[in-house]
């Protein structure tokens, strides 16, 4: 049984980015992407995740590897397969590696040995591929398992690791890194996406820092006009009609046409919001980690019967069934419905979860973008945050934001500068606070998602991520 999916990968040139960014800062990146390209003539990048969809890794690989292979270099990526025990094992390592107990699992011998016994099947494929001096780039926990076998066949490995806890020495944090280091002490280099997680089991001089980073022209984040919006909001059921003079349209991540064809799956009491309701928006996994709970219980604070100008929720987040590395989503989706139940009526119906179809990604990602640049306030109340690339994505579209002050977000986000941050992710009461605030102050919330685009403009555009990432490969090809 063939366990390893290849995930096609077209080409884009930097120049896209000119106008952005400036002849200056192209040219240097180019050169650096040739030099790179040199270096590497008749060797392959591979990555290697756990998905093709859902998440950030995904979104990371998806919208940066085209630049890589159109300055000349032989990039590739690819997703392992897992048993459902697997990807159990590896959300319980997730977690811990957050610093949370998770679902309190255990991950002693026997989880390691069905952990080895997964990616043991996987690197046999893997290693038919993969060549001597070729580099492979490992994403999260659910692929460390895969190095040693690696680097004894001569690739130049390294280890990317996208989450990690505020508290370094917390006892789950050390819990997952006792798991997780005897796979990636021979590794090249480990990268991580903030200082603070790096653990004392990675060498420090063996370690870098690269933040993620956005694609500004993918499905996800390119420029959408108020007509187009309004008829992809309208065609999913988000919004109500009329549609609009617009058509649900959008760029594919190739440049070729794409229209919205799929319905959204929405729980709601009444009616859509009509296009003049001002709509709070999460966007993300179901996660308990991301708090959704609590954002109706924050929310239900705020309005009390009676929310200002009268605003509206909207809980989002994938298909449940269609992220694979996710074994958790269906039963915090069922928990989020018992929740919504349990408000009063009124509340309810100003509450709107909508699962969002993944059959096609990149209509997909043109529905978020949609439902992102149509949100009056932008949340992201994570209890944990690797780094948070859907509050990314709402600064690069000018939103204003109210955020946890955990992990990447507080390094994107000054409060009241870009952004309103939450302190305590737990306190409803401040989050209610901060809703208000921008509700009632239109012209405050708009500097601040002003400041928000001109933020990630600066430090988070997919050209700074390759620079760092030809820096990384210039360093460890020795």
């Amino acid at each position: 049984m063939t366990r390893l999916l290849e995930v096609p990968i077209g080409a884009h040139s930097i120049d896209r980015f000119l106008p952005l960014l400036g002849e200056n800062q192209i040219r240097d990146a180019y050169n650096l992407g040739q030099a790179v390209s040199k270096r590497l003539a008749g060797r392959v990048l591979w990555n290697v995740n756990s998905t093709a969809s859902g998440g950030g890794v995904a979104e990371i690989l998806r919208s940066v590897l085209p630049y890589v292979r159109a300055l000349g270099i032989d990039a590739r990526w690819l997703v392992i397969n897992g048993t459902p025990e697997f990807f159990h094992i590896t959300k319980r390592l997730h977690h811990a590696l957050h610093g949370s107990a998770g679902d309190g699992s255990e991950l002693g011998e026997r989880e390691r040995a069905v952990y080895e016994r997964v990616l043991k099947a996987n690197v046999e494929e893997l290693l038919r591929l993969v060549q001597p001096r070729d580099f492979v780039i490992l994403h999260d926990p659910q692929t460390a398992g895969l190095a040693p076998r690696l680097i004894k066949a001569g690739a130049i490995v390294v280890w990317r690791c996208h989450v990690g806890g505020d508290k370094s020495n917390g006892e789950e944090v050390e819990r997952g890194w006792d798991f997780l280091a005897p796979y990636i002490q021979d590794v090249a280099v480990n990268v991580f996406s903030r200082h603070q997680y790096i653990p004392q089991c990675c060498d420090h001089g063996r370690s870098m820092v690269i933040p993620p980073s956005i694609n500004a022209f993918s499905p996800k984040n390119q420029e959408l006009d108020d007509a187009t919006v309004r008829a992809i909001l309208v065609h999913t059921g988000l919004v109500e009609g009329p549609p609009g003079d617009g058509s649900p349209t959008f760029l594919r991540e190739d440049g070729s046409p794409g229209r919205v064809e799929r319905h959204a799956d929405i729980l709601r009491l009444g009616r859509a919001p009509t296009w003049d309701t001002p709509l709070i928006v999460q966007v993300s996994r179901w996660d308990p980690l991301k708090d959704p709970v609590g954002v109706m219980h924050g929310f239900t604070q705020l309005v009390d019967g009676a929310a200002p100008i009268g605003a509206e929720l909207v809980l989002a987040g994938p298909n449940v069934h269609a992220v694979a590395d996710d074994p958790e989503a269906a039963a915090v989706m069922d928990e989020v419905i018992a929740a919504w139940h349990r408000l009063s009526h009124s509340d309810r119906n100003r509450v709107h979860l909508a699962s969002l179809p993944m059959a096609d990604i990149d209509e997909n990602a043109a529905i978020v973008n949609a439902l992102q640049r149509h949100a009056a306030i932008v949340v992201q109340k994570s209890l944990h945050e690797g780094f948070g690339l859907t509050v990314t994505e709402a600064m690069w579209k000018a939103r204003p934001i109210v955020a946890s002050a955990v992990g990447g977000i507080q390094d994107q986000i000054t409060d009241g500068v870009h952004g309103l941050l939450l302190d305590d992710p737990t306190d409803t009461e401040a989050f209610a606070a901060a809703l208000r605030r921008l509700l009632e102050d239109r012209a405050y919330a708009e500097e601040l998602g002003q400041n928000a685009r001109q933020r990630v403009r600066e430090q988070y555009l997919g050209i700074r991520h390759l620079s760092q990432y030809a820096e990384l490969l210039k360093r460890v090809d020795k």
